[in-house]
This record gives structure tokens, sequence and C-alpha cells, in this order.
């Protein structure tokens, strides 16, 4: 879920990146994550007939797995500010785009949350995300869960050495476990955009802070555990993008070598 760093943003200077594509991949992969979590997630609170709190938090990380597999090789298919973050802050994200990508992931959030407003009147609770006990044992499990989904992340999404053909499955379990554990504690945000859009379309806002630091705080040091641990042992050819590491396994069967940053 993250994409190389070259020439201040995208992979490469023109192309999709040059066209905005990547942007447009956030806000939709964005929309349809945030949709269809945060739908299920309000059908399971007014009905557990219609769908069960264990069947919301799957489908919640079975939409990131096939939103990584979908946008993956356009935008890196963050989906998460946080994420974006992290990746530009271990130097595998260009720090120009990051203002450009949060944009697009609340963009894509707001406008999800309003469907489901519209969709499932008169539910009103749109899958928003509050804690069930203090605000301190909340924010202390976004943190847990959401550095172990970032330090996932970072294994497959940056790692040469490291699966890069089940990265999607991966990423996407590691959300469905971290979902299902800490959604009895914090709601199991681990992202501010899904808390944010939901909020604003549900009008509740309450601690909506320990779904900003929370994840915020996770993401950056699951990314830099993950690049300590690495660090001793850092690959000769390095990739930071889940579409990079499919290119370099279909060239590894073929022959040809592509440089990092010039396909898109």
């Amino acid at each position: 879920m993250s994409k190389t760093q070259s020439n201040g943003g995208g992979n490469g200077g023109g192309g999709v990146a040059g066209a905005g594509y990547d942007v447009v991949a956030e806000v939709v992969a964005t929309f349809l994550m945030v949709f269809v979590t945060c739908g299920s997630a309000a059908l399971a609170a007014s009905d557990e007939r219609k769908v069960s709190k264990l069947g919301a938090s799957v489908v919640g990380g079975l939409m990131v797995t096939v939103m990584i597999y979908a946008v993956g090789h356009v935008s890196g298919a963050h989906m998460n500010p946080a994420v974006t973050l992290a990746f530009a802050s271990v130097g595998h994200f260009p720090w120009i785009q990051v203002p450009v990508y949060t944009v697009a992931q609340f963009t894509g959030s707001i406008l999800a949350s309003f469907a489901l407003r519209v969709m499932l009147t008169p539910i009103t609770n749109l899958g928003t995300t509050t804690p069930t006990g203090t605000d301190a044992q909340a924010l202390i499990m976004e943190i847990v869960v959401t550095f172990s989904m970032m330090f996932v992340t970072s294994a497959v999404a940056t790692d040469s050495k490291a699966v890069g053909d089940l990265a999607g499955m991966a990423v996407g379990s590691a959300v469905c476990i971290t979902s299902i554990f800490a959604g009895p504690v914090s709601g199991g945000s681990m992202n501010p955009a899904r808390t944010i859009g939901p909020a604003l379309a549900s009008n509740e806002y309450k601690s909506i802070w320990v779904y900003i630091v929370g994840p915020i705080v996770g993401t950056l040091s699951g990314a830099m555990c993950y690049r300590f641990i690495r660090s001793t042992n850092e690959p000769e050819d390095a990739i930071s993008s889940i579409k990079f590491q499919r290119v370099k396994s279909i060239d590894e069967h073929v022959g040809v070598k592509y440089p990092i940053g010039t396909l898109r």
C-alpha cells in the first residue's frame, strides 16, 4: 500500500501521476471502502439479524484486500491518511503528495458517509466509532492495532524480500483480525478518514480525537519499527510499492529490468 518516491511525486513524472489518476483512484477506493465498511457496521448496529458484528469486521478486511488488488498498481491503495503520513515519514512516499492524498481520502470518506445517510434512513448511526470504555483505553487500543496493521503493511509493501503477490491478502487479513479484536473496545477504526466521514454524516463527534491521534501514532511507530528491524539487512534493490513488486516478479521471468520510478 505504498508508492515509490520518485521525482517529487508518483511513480514517475508523467503518465498516470501527471493526469491525477492516482488521486482519483484514492477517492474511489476510499469511497468504496468506507461505504461497505461503515454501511455494514451501521446495519449491524441497527439489527444484527441483517449483518453480524463479526461479519462487519470481516467485510472491512475483505474490502481493503479487494481495493489493494484493484487500484494498488495505480495509487498504492492507501485509503488512510495515517498510512500515507507513515510511508512519507520513512521515505516511501513523497511529502509533496501527502496533502493531495489526504484530501482525496477524506473526500471519498465524506461522500460515502453522506451516501449512506441517504440510503440507510432512518438509521442515524452510520458506522461511527466511539469508545465503549474510557478514552484512554480506546486510544491505547487504536495505537496497538494500527501499529500491527502498519507493521504488516510495511513488510509486504516496502520490502522486496517479503512476498509481494499476496500483499493484498496479508494487509486485508491484518485489518480483519485487528478489527475483530479492537471492535468491542474502540470500534477498530485505524483510520482517521474512516472515522471523520461517518462522524460528519451522523453528527457524532464523541472522543473523535482518539481516532486521529491513535492511528497516526500507531502507523508512524509501526512503519519506523519495521524500518529499524530491516535497517541491518537492507535489500539490495528495495521496492516500495505493491505495483513495483508485481512488476519485478513478472520481469524476473522474462529477463527485463525496469529502473524504479520509470513505470506507472
